[in-house]
């Protein structure tokens, strides 16, 4: 019951540090976020390790996820 209690609270405050993100942080963040379970998915499914996988997954998304933001600009 502590141990659940812990991983909850332990969650609740690292999103919270997430609530003033501006657009290109919170596009890294969703990508990284995306990039690392398609990584530990494929890993982990190719026979290679999850870990390895999520870690490039999750830098590849972030990196994408960042430059691929478009600063508040609305497209035509």
């Amino acid at each position: 019951m502590l141990k659940n209690t812990l991983v909850v609270l332990l969650g609740v405050v690292l999103l919270s540090g997430c609530s003033n993100l501006n657009h290109r942080e919170n596009r890294a963040l969703t990508g990284a976020a995306v990039g690392a379970a398609g990584g530990a998915l494929i890993g982990g499914a190719t026979g290679g390790s999850a870990v390895m996988g999520g870690l490039i997954g999750g830098a590849g998304g972030a990196a994408v996820g960042a430059l691929t933001a478009d600063e508040g600009r609305r497209r035509r």
